[in-house]
C-alpha cells in the first residue's frame, strides 16, 4: 500500500514540475506536498537537512528563472522598462496560451509573450529602431527559455531527491 501512495506523491510532484513550464510556482507546490507527506508519514526520513536542500533548490529555481530573463534581456541591449514589459508579457502569454495544445500552449505563450512585451516596449516606449528592438526582444526570449529549462531541471532534481527518500525499502 505504501508503494501506491509513494507513486501518487511522485506523480503529483511530476505534475508540479510541469507547472514550472507555464511560469507557475511548481517547485513551491512541491515543497508544500512534500511537507504534507513528512507530516502525515513521520517515519519517511525527511529530516531538516533534506528540507534545507529541498527549499534551497526551490529558491534557486526562482532566482534563476527571474535572473535568466534579466540577464538575457540586458545582454542583448534591453532597457529596464522593456525587461519589465517582457516579464509582464511572459505572464500574459502563458495565460493566453494555456488553453491550446493541451496546456503546452502556455510554454510557447510565455516565450512569445517575453519576446513581444520586450519588442513592443523597445519600439513604442523607447522609440528604438527595428534592429536594436529585435535584438533586445531576442534576449528576453533567450533568457526566458534558459530560465524555464534550468527551473524545470531543478524541479526534476527535487523530484529525484524526494523519490530517493520516500520510496519504500521493501520494493
Amino acid at each position: 500500500m505504501s508503494v501506491f501512495f509513494a507513486t501518487l506523491l511522485l506523480l503529483a510532484l511530476f505534475i508540479c514540475v510541469l507547472l514550472n513550464l507555464v511560469t507557475l510556482p511548481g517547485n513551491w507546490a512541491m515543497v508544500a506536498l512534500v511537507a504534507a507527506w513528512a507530516f502525515l508519514v513521520p517515519q519517511s526520513g525527511l529530516d531538516t537537512l533534506f528540507f534545507l536542500l529541498f527549499i534551497g533548490l526551490a529558491v534557486a529555481g526562482e532566482v534563476v528563472e527571474f535572473g535568466a530573463q534579466l540577464w538575457g534581456a540586458r545582454r542583448y541591449g534591453s532597457s529596464k522598462v522593456s525587461t519589465i514589459c517582457g516579464m509582464i508579457g511572459t505572464i500574459a502569454g502563458a495565460v493566453l496560451g494555456a488553453p491550446f495544445l493541451l496546456g503546452l500552449g502556455a510554454v510557447f505563450g510565455a516565450l512569445l509573450g517575453a519576446w513581444t512585451g520586450c519588442l513592443l516596449a523597445e519600439l513604442l516606449l523607447r522609440r528604438q529602431p527595428w534592429a536594436p528592438a529585435l535584438r533586445a526582444a531576442q534576449g528576453a526570449f533567450v533568457g526566458r527559455f534558459l530560465g524555464m529549462v534550468i527551473k524545470f531541471g531543478l524541479g526534476m532534481a527535487m523530484l529525484a531527491l524526494t523519490a530517493a527518500h520516500i520510496w519504500p525499502e521493501s520494493v
